[in-house]
Formats: C-alpha cells, structure tokens, sequence
C-alpha cells in the first residue's frame, strides 16, 4: 500500500478585499476576542466563491474552499486551473508561507519550493549565501549544502554572479538560482509553481528534466504550470481546480481532459480571447476573438475561422506580421502548423482592428485538439496563447472496421491496399 506523504482535509483559505480591517473598532475587536479564544472570525461566514468576474458580493473571498486529498510519496502531481483557480494559494499552504482559514494539512518530510520570483531570498545577502540561508531554513546542516554547492551553483549558471547580491540579480538569474536550490537540496518534497514561464526554452526543458530525475529517485512533486505539455510529461496524477473548490482529482490524463471539456470560456464557435492565459506577457497587439464558421467541425470538412486581433498602439505601423496557428493532440503534440510565412504571404497591421481568415484542410480523427496561436511582428513577439483553444471534431470513423479509439494516430488519410498473387510475379 501506497504511503501517503501529504494529507489534506476540508482545506479553506479566506482573504479580505480592500482595506485591512473591518472597518470599524468595534468589528476589529469582536475579531480579535474571537481569534483569542480560538473561535472562528465572526466576520468570514460572507465570504464569496472566488469568481474574479463578479464584484461586490462581499468584502470577504474564498481563494480555496473544503480541499480535501492526499498525495502518496513518490508521485508527481500536476495542479491545474485558470487564473484564480487557488493553485498558488495552495501551494503557499502547503508551504507554511501562510496559514489556513480552516482545516489542516500533514505532511511528512521536509518540502522545498519555488513559488513567487524572490520568494525566500534576502536581497542583501548574495546568490552563494542566500543558497546556505534556504538550506537552513529547510533544516539541513552547513556540511550538507556544502556538498550540494557545486552542483547547484552549476545547474543555476550564474557561477559569475554568485557572490553579488540577489538585488542586482535578473528575472531570470533570480528563478534559475531558485530553482537550482529547491531541486538539489535535500528534500522529500518538491514544490514548484508556474515562475518558470520566466526563463528561456532551454532552461525550461533543463528544469523538467531535473524534476524528472527528482522524480525517479522516489521524491513528491507538485506542479503549477500553464504549459500543459510540460504537466503532462512530467506527472502522473493531476487535480483540477476552479473558483478555489475542487473539481477533479485522479490520473493526469483524466485531469487534462475534465480540463479542455469543462472550461466552457475555450470551447464555441465564437470565443473572446482576452482573458485567456498568455505564454508571455501581451505586446501592442493581441488576438481578441477567434470565429468559427461552424462548430463543431464534422470529418473531412474544411476547418475555417478567423481571428480578429486588436491593437494597443493606434498609433504605430505593425509590419512584417508571422502568424501561426498549431493544431496539437491531447498529448500537445503539434499535427498541424500553418502560418502566413509559408505561403510567401507578408501581412501588416494597419488598422486598430485586423481580420485574418484562416482554412485548413482536414481529415482529423473525430476527437478533441488544442489550437495554439502565436504572433509576432519583426521579430517580436506580440501574443502567444498555447493550448487553450478547443477543436472538437465530429463524426464517425471514414474506414468503417476498427473503432476510433483503436486507430493509433489522429490523422485519416485516404489509401489502399491490394494484394497480388505471388504465382504471377514468379
């Protein structure tokens, strides 16, 4: 039997919008008797459902509301939802950054995390002391970060900076010297939060695979991360947040599923684009809409749409225009890239409001598929969103033998086959 290494149970968190305090005095000190005598705050029975789309429904939220679950040791466990979901104020719980409203959580062994850029670093002390103050704050001794030291210092590669103070750091240099602390020192849990959207591709890659090995020398995970692809190859089990409750808990593909079929925002014929995550922050221009002529898209049915986009800069000229869009499998896997470029085809932006009209052959296996879409503009990004959009394709299978789920691959084409007696080619 599996041993559990994290238990969580009726795990709530409440914060107060606008001002600290009640408001009053009096409020302030029914708070304060209530706290003494270890009675729950008076004040937190309005809380509301963490929705960031409604406003004014109390001056209390509930950023997680009655978690319940339990992670076992050795598991990789990837954390999903949108903005505002609760995941990093999960992580933050389960990191003892701060305390929970209601409920409790047990865990067993030391946890490491990167959450927040600078989150746990002095920005006086200098990247090789800042290294020895988290392993203290961890619990380990100075004999064992000593022998953790060179290779940690390796993995961050900012040897040349790691006797200047974290305050001059970058960004970048900031979360891969984080990163490099809490994947190396000595911990049953790994904790990491979705900050490695900072840093460059390769050093992305360089992080899932240390995470990886963490993960096969028997250590936990968790993960928040936008980048789906990289929860899925990296986890096992998942769990779905939404609104602070949970939704689903189970294997990460069931996880990323209930995800892309349950989130109705990126799902329809017509879908507005501005409050989907972004792989980078926006530049002047963004995708705004994105239009469907039909939706679903039946088999063998040509898949057109068009994106409108929406510039920030009414004044500037926006030439040399590279747009993509990516039709990718469940397991984020690129089947489909077409882009302007490849047709010879050079787009500026000219008006406050563009519409480009796309059609893609097809002969997808019936199914559901991310769209990605991505824009740049001599040679600067301007909007990325990755494997937020849904394509459902409809229809039965074409070949009429093998059902659909036993066809490996997702692409259809028309063939043949037929068979020659031997005797005549003899």
């Amino acid at each position: 039997m599996s041993e559990k290494i994290i238990e969580i149970e009726n795990l709530s968190k409440l914060y107060r919008l606008g001002d600290i305090g009640t408001g009053s005095l009096k409020n302030d000190v029914q708070r304060w008797w209530a706290k003494l005598r270890g009675k729950e705050d008076p004040f937190m029975k309005v809380g509301a459902e963490n929705d960031r789309s409604k406003k004014g429904q109390s001056d209390y939220v509930w950023s997680l509301k009655d978690i319940s679950f339990s992670i076992n040791k050795g598991d990789a466990l990837g954390i999903i939802g949108k903005n505002g979901a609760g995941k990093s104020t999960l992580l933050k719980l389960l990191s003892r950054v701060t305390a929970p409203t209601q409920g409790q959580i047990k865990i067993k062994g030391r946890v490491a995390s990167l959450l927040e850029v600078g989150t746990g670093f002095h920005p006086d002390l200098t990247g090789l002391e800042n290294i020895f103050l988290n392993g203290a704050i961890m619990g380990m001794t100075k004999s064992e970060i000593k022998a953790k030291l060179e290779e940690i210092v390796e993995f961050s590669g900012i040897a040349a900076y790691i006797d200047t103070p974290i305050k001059r750091y970058s960004t970048g240099m900031r979360v891969r010297l984080g990163f490099a602390v809490a994947a190396h020192l000595d911990s049953e849990i790994l904790i990491v939060d979705e900050v490695l959207a900072v840093g460059d591709s390769v050093f992305q890659k360089k992080c899932i695979d240390k995470m990886t090995k963490v993960r096969s020398e028997g250590r936990t995970i968790l993960f928040v991360s936008h980048q789906l692809s990289a929860v899925k190859s990296l986890c096992k089990t998942g769990v779905v947040l939404e609104n602070g409750k949970l939704r689903f808990q189970g294997d990460i593909d069931g996880a990323l599923a209930y995800y892309a079929t349950t989130n109705n925002s990126i799902k329809g014929q017509e879908l507005k684009l501005g409050d989907l995550d972004r792989h980078q922050s926006v530049g002047q221009i963004k995708f705004e809409r994105i239009v469907f002529e039909n939706y679903p898209v039946n088999f063998g049915e040509t898949i057109k749409f068009k994106l409108i986009l929406q510039t920030q800069d009414h004044e500037t000229l926006f030439s040399d225009i590279d747009m993509a869009v990516n039709i990718n499998d469940r397991n984020k896997s690129c089947i489909v890239h077409c882009a302007n470029k490849f047709l010879g085809k050079n787009f500026s932006h000219t008006d406050d409001q563009m519409e480009y009209h796309f059609e893609i052959e097809n002969n997808l296996k019936p199914g559901y598929y991310y769209m990605t879409l991505f824009l740049r503009s001599k040679d600067v990004i301007q909007d990325w969103i990755e494997d937020q959009i849904i394509l459902e394709i409809q229809g039965s299978n074409p070949y009429g033998y093998h059902s659909n789920g036993l066809i490996q691959g997702n692409v259809l084409p028309g063939f043949n086959i037929s068979q020659v007696n031997s005797k005549v080619l003899l």
